[in-house]
């Protein structure tokens, strides 16, 4: 068994001069990866961009018909934060057509688990509102194919993205069957996740966030997440997808919760863990945000290391 990966010079299409959320991302995590050796140890998966129908699985078509509309005028924006350009609409959907070609290949046994190196990041984009540089939600899609194709019955979500990823929470939080949990600075973006909100409906107890202060010590947040990661084991998830945003590097110009690049290892290497005992080690990470781009590249190549181990 291997560890798989995602990517394609498509994602590098979506793009805006000066804004943060940039190609270079992933430029210089493809370039690291290379240099230290590592992506040729790695299963690269071929993917097909996503349909209509797969973003149906979790949004409307209103929404989806307003990015389109916008694209179709060329550069613009959705939000105050997040922009699309012409080829916008066309890298979405391979950002998220990769997501579930991921999945698919960790849940037919292809690979023990993989990481999803794409763009533009999806875990604000709601069922009806693109926002927070996020077009589609890429691992709320993943997660609804995964239940619709290869019918696994309970679906953990891990966001440890210095940012609660509102949008996974909002889509998921009437439903027993996908457990989300977050850990993010608060009052941070988007302003939600607060411990408080744990799901409603028949959903209740299946969000579970950690709002993190300033303050908080490596130490403290490694005991925060273990808390985290034994509720889940009580859930018994079939399958474990991470949002894996690296803004929470002490360093990173977005946010910073006190970790350094080995730490994604060992957060990594925990959730693989826990995914050996209860899951038969299935495991797929999305790349949502980081923006020091030294430092996303280290984290990325430690987290792809964790993965590696398994």
């Amino acid at each position: 068994m291997s560890t798989g990966y995602i990517y394609d010079s498509l994602f590098l299409q979506h793009r805006m001069e000066g804004h943060i959320e940039s190609p270079e991302r992933l430029r210089i995590i493809m370039s690291r990866l290379e240099e230290v050796g590592m992506l040729s140890k790695l299963i690269n998966i071929p993917f097909s961009s996503a349909s209509e129908e797969d973003l149906m699985l979790v949004h409307s078509t209103e929404m989806m018909q307003k990015v389109k509309s916008i694209v179709r005028g060329g550069t613009g924006w959705l939000d105050m934060d997040t922009y699309v350009c012409p080829e916008s609409y066309k890298v979405a959907l391979a950002a998220v057509g990769g997501g579930l070609a991921l999945v698919s290949r960790v849940a037919e046994g292809y690979i023990s688990n993989g990481v999803a190196l794409l763009r533009p990041p999806g875990h604000h984009a709601t069922a009806i509102r693109s926002m927070g540089f996020c077009l589609f939600n890429n691992i709320a899609v993943a997660a609804r194919h995964l239940q619709k194709k290869h019918q696994v019955k309970k679906i953990a979500i891990i966001d440890w993205d210095v940012h609660h990823g509102n949008g996974t929470q909002d889509i998921f939080y009437q439903d027993p069957t996908v457990f989300y949990m977050s850990t993010h600075l608060y009052p941070h973006y988007p302003g939600s996740g607060a411990s408080h909100e744990v799901g409603m409906g028949k959903g209740r107890g299946t969000t579970l966030n950690f709002p993190l202060s300033y303050e908080t010590t490596r130490e403290e947040y490694l005991n925060i997440f273990e808390k985290g990661l034994r509720t889940i084991e009580k859930f018994k998830p079939n399958f474990i997808l991470i949002s894996a945003g690296f803004d929470s590097h002490a360093d990173d110009p977005l946010g910073g919760v006190g970790l350094k690049e080995e730490d994604f290892e060992l957060l990594t290497i925990k959730i693989c863990q826990l995914a050996q005992n209860i899951c038969k080690g299935r495991v797929a990470s999305f790349l949502e945000g980081g923006y020091n781009l030294e430092k996303l590249a280290a984290s990325v190549i430690h987290h792809i290391h964790g993965l590696m181990q398994f």
